[in-house]
């Protein structure tokens, strides 16, 4: 089984500040974009919170990169070109977990660190290609999603399945250390024994408990196998999320 730390939303290039916890809650806001949406932030109901959050430089109107997408308890995430032969090549499909993580902050926009804020389990994996259509949409969602609009790269991709959102920001969703920067995560010890990809270098393992997350790359896999303590940890990150 793998698990893929999956890194999605506002950051500082994409949006530039962080996504925002309000009233407790993380709300990861995709990144804008100019072309391949139908969907504005109005239309996705975050107009007001990326206006607030971005002081007006983003509009309500402004067109965003709606992925993943999150609707009664079911994810469609789409993913192409690099990322997604990088994924490929970690054989990564049905029965593996996505942890998508971002970017967040305090609503004072204080305290910025990574945090997971969802989990997919994969179901299916739909190969789109380089010309998808409306057609290709995933069944029940109500917005198109991106990755059926417009020409993409040929091994562009859909994975489906259920999962959940996460409600409150348990702090056991926290990747960063409290107090440090936001690419200096706490880990479980079990993951540097199992590796991480983008993450061979073994000056970023600082020890058993400390990595330094690499600010490349959207997607990092590690191969839990059947290991009890890494099982054991993703099933207390997925009650976290469910909570």
């Amino acid at each position: 089984m793998r698990v893929i730390f999956s890194r999605k939303g506002f950051d500082s290039a994409a949006g530039k500040v962080p996504s925002p916890i309000i009233e407790g809650k993380p709300i990861s806001l995709p990144i804008p974009t100019e072309r391949r949406s139908k969907t504005s932030y109005r239309l996705a109901g975050l107009g007001k919170i990326v206006e607030q959050v971005t002081k007006g430089r983003i509009g309500a109107d402004k067109l965003c990169h709606e992925d993943p997408v999150f609707l009664n308890g079911r994810w469609a995430f789409g993913q192409t070109g690099a990322a997604q032969s990088h994924l490929e090549r970690n054989g990564v499909g049905v029965g593996d977990v996505f942890l998508f993580f971002g970017l967040f902050a305090s609503s004072d926009g204080r305290d910025r660190h990574h945090r997971i804020f969802g989990y997919l389990e994969v179901e299916e994996v739909r190969r789109l290609g380089s010309q998808p259509s409306q057609s290709d949409n995933p069944e029940g969602f109500l917005r198109q999603h991106p990755h059926t609009i417009g020409e993409w790269n040929e091994n562009n991709t859909l994975y489906l399945g259920s999962g959940a959102k996460s409600r409150s920001a348990q702090p056991s969703l926290r990747l960063t250390k409290p107090g440090a920067l936001a690419s200096v995560w706490s880990i479980p010890t079990w993951l540097n024994a199992a590796g991480l990809t983008y993450h061979s270098n073994p000056t970023r393992w600082a020890s058993d408990k400390e990595l330094y997350a690499a600010s490349r790359g959207q997607e990092f896999v590690t191969n839990i196998g059947t290991e009890a303590a890494p099982k054991e940890w993703l099933r207390t990150v997925l009650d976290a999320i469910r909570q």
